[in-house]
């Protein structure tokens, strides 16, 4: 009867399943789409730019303003991801996660329609509007798809569906990759559509998440509702005896009623959940700072420099889009077998790897003539390294350190430090580029050796264990003698922290 338990505990049931992958769909899969959907058809729109200020002005943009406005049109997204982090903890304790969702694909679309429309009313300030709307959108659903899933799942299955949302960025990704080729899309008629396609994902889940539960611990704790939690928790689990996870959920709720909500200034100031603090700094910083995006940014240039035809690249870059969405995939099947640390040591050190190999590579390359071959390999091994463990567990992460009460202020935290990060080398490497050359990934080596270490001393292993479980190995590092205690911090603290 216990084994039988056991088994039913961790069981994959169609509602968590279709919950899972509609808030992926409808929201992460949209960040990815975003990311490359610009890509391919820049050319062209920049050209769109151009002949939209000649027919308004006579003259035309010199190449200056025109790099300018291509940069600001770039740089809005990660921009508007920074936003829409800031946002996350008011919305996910104001509207639920469920919530949170739906509102926010208002961002996506709004500005599917702005761009949709965007050359028949000959307006470019609409694409720059409209991509800081759905870096908006993307902000919050990288930070409310993860914390969805995770309070959803069972333990065992938390690892699993808290990778989704980073497959659905990668598919996403992918899927523009694919529509962004010159002869579907990325053309003169085409490209207006190619950016409006991101609302569809976003229209499917407004009509279908409501069917959908809300997060129990959200009803529970937060909306002190018990009959819809146990009603959530049925409906997810598929049957009738939930007692024991809802007393796992009262046992959080218990241990965290010291300290209150947990707002993003308490959480800076409170030594309890002080090293869960700098391990979300650290891994979301090193995901973005390790030179992912820089990697994509220069493996056009990688791939022509190793013999590949110029109207080819697409179809190389699209290649490697493709295999990051099976390690992804990959990702999800192991990663409650082989644990978060460990993919992650292995993800930062492939990637550590990778970046060294590529440097002696492209310094070396007019040299030897096989060098450029390397050169396209390291990049494929760094994709794999980073969709095994960068990518995908940073997020997750933070669902399991961080209870009910400091969870959104956790993600808020994290999320700004994603985008700001994003921001900084989409701003900065094109500079370093040029100043460093062949040796600019010695920077991204030296991020990604550092993030190992720390992975290595510091970060726990968080395969199997309830969430109060993981605080109090967390309560061990930080040196206090419970996961939250918090009655003697909070005097110290000023008034009204404890609001956001």
């Amino acid at each position: 009867m216990e084994k039988e338990a056991q088994e039913k505990k961790g069981k994959l049931t169609l509602v968590l399943s279709l919950a899972t992958l509609i808030s992926a769909f409808g929201s992460s899969f949209q960040y990815g789409y975003n990311v490359a959907a610009v890509n391919s058809p820049s050319e062209i729109m920049k050209q769109f730019y151009n002949s939209t200020y000649h027919e308004r002005t006579q003259d035309r943009f010199d190449s200056f303003t025109l790099t300018l406005l291509w940069s600001l049109t770039v740089s809005m997204f990660p921009f508007g991801g920074f936003v829409g982090s800031v946002l996350v903890g008011t919305l996910v304790n104001k509207l639920g996660r469920k919530g949170a969702l739906l509102f926010n694909n208002i961002f996506s679309i709004v500005p599917a329609i702005l761009m949709g429309c965007s050359k028949i009313l000959k307006s470019f300030e609409l694409i720059i509007i409209s991509r800081l709307l759905v870096g908006i959108c993307a902000g919050i659903s990288s930070n409310v798809v993860p914390m969805y899933l995770g309070e959803l799942a069972p333990k065992n299955l938390r690892g699993a569906l808290g990778v989704v949302p980073q497959l659905f960025i990668t598919v996403g990704i992918l899927v523009a990759q694919l529509f962004g080729f010159r002869n579907l899309l990325a053309n003169e008629e085409g490209w207006p559509i190619l950016l409006g396609l991101t609302g569809v994902p976003a229209a499917l889940q407004l009509i279908i998440l409501p069917f959908f539960p809300e997060s129990p611990r959200y009803l529970l704790i937060q909306k002190k509702n018990e009959a819809a939690a146990q009603k959530a928790l049925q409906t997810l689990r598929g049957w009738k005896d939930v007692a024991a996870e809802m007393e796992e959920i009262r046992r959080e709720d218990e241990a965290e009623k010291a300290a209150g909500f947990v707002s993003v200034v308490k959480l800076f100031k409170m030594k309890s959940l002080r090293w869960q603090l700098i391990s979300v700094v650290v891994l979301m910083a090193g995901q973005q700072l390790s030179g992912v995006n820089a990697i994509y940014y220069y493996a056009d240039e990688i791939y022509l420099s190793a013999g590949v035809n110029s109207s080819d690249v697409q179809y190389v870059t699209a290649g490697t889009g493709a295999v990051n969405v099976f390690m992804t995939i990959v990702t999800i099947f192991v990663v409650e077998c082989w644990g978060r640390r460990l993919l992650l040591l292995l993800g930062f050190s492939t990637c550590l790897i990778s970046c060294i190999v590529l440097t002696v590579a492209l310094a070396l390359q007019d040299t030897v003539s096989w060098l450029p071959f390397v050169s396209i390999v390291c990049v494929i091994v760094y994709v794999i390294g980073h969709a095994v463990g960068p990518s995908p567990i940073p997020a997750l992460f933070i669902t399991e350190i961080f209870l009910q009460s400091s969870r959104p202020s956790a993600y808020m935290i994290g999320g700004s430090v994603h985008w700001l990060s994003n921001f900084t080398v989409g701003l900065i490497f094109p500079f370093i580029q040029v100043g460093l050359g062949a040796y600019s990934f010695i920077i991204f080596a030296i991020i990604c050796l550092l993030t190992t270490v720390y992975i290595f001393l510091i970060i726990p292993e968080t395969k199997g264990r309830s969430f109060i479980e993981i605080n109090q190995i967390f309560a061990k590092k930080n040196k206090v003698s419970d996961v939250y205690p918090a009655k003697e911090e909070l005097k110290d603290l000023p008034p009204g922290t404890s609001e956001q």
